[in-house]
């Protein structure tokens, strides 16, 4: 005998909007990491970091935001300070919202095959020693990675074709970010999203990316 679908529950005191499907039930606290030096909002990645901030508020995710171009730090130009200097203030609360997070989404440009200085700049002040990594003792020769628990998405922009990146360059710059560093310090499974052929896409090309993000957005992916 045919049955009617099933009623849905009375849901008038929730504010957010539920989840599509059951794999969105799971809210998720999520850091955006935008690591383009150009603090235009023109920028694609920038749009592309709207877009998923979007989906996951849709979705009810816990959402933090980092822009790189609005701090102000310096390098790192020894072991020594890496080890020993104090963090420069303005990282701060950077690290608290890496700590707080368990999904780190960061988003950057290609420029001459890696990521651009001052995310990588960033990456080396914020991943220290009693932070990121522990202390080496005889059972972790390289010291504990101490923030595992995290998983994390790369969104990188270029202007090759994202297949001539990953197959012909081997995507060595990508690779490095995901195994020397956010690896190293415990961060995975890190997954990835190559927008190629920027300077081609055109507004409905912009678009479609933007709805794929928004999509990874409300899934906290």
């Amino acid at each position: 005998m045919a049955h009617g679908p099933p009623r849905a529950p009375c849901l008038t005191q929730r504010k957010r909007p539920l989840p599509l499907a059951p794999e969105h039930a799971r809210m998720t606290r999520i850091l955006l990491i935008q690591g383009h030096p150009d603090p235009d909002t023109a920028r694609l990645g920038r749009r592309l970091e709207d877009a998923y901030a979007q989906g996951a508020d849709a979705a009810g995710h816990e959402l933090r935001r980092i822009d790189l171009a609005t701090l102000d730090f310096p390098l790192l130009h020894s072991q020594a300070e890496w080890r020993g200097a104090t963090l420069p203030a303005a990282l701060v609360p950077a690290q608290e919202a890496i700590a707080w997070a368990q999904h780190i989404v960061i988003f950057f440009p290609l420029w001459l095959g890696g990521m651009p200085a001052l995310l990588k700049g960033f990456l080396e002040q914020v991943a220290r020693p009693g932070f990121a990594i522990g202390e080496p003792d005889a059972t972790h020769p390289y010291g504990r990675k101490l923030l595992g628990g995290r998983s994390a998405r790369v969104v990188v922009t270029m202007g090759m074709p994202a297949l001539a990146y990953r197959w012909y360059f081997r995507a060595h710059s990508l690779k490095a970010l995901e195994r020397n560093i956010l690896g190293f310090v415990g961060i995975a499974p890190v997954h990835e999203t190559l927008v190629g052929l920027v300077d081609r896409l055109g507004a409905e090309g912009v678009q479609r990316w933007a709805g794929k993000l928004h999509a990874l957005g409300r899934s906290g992916a």
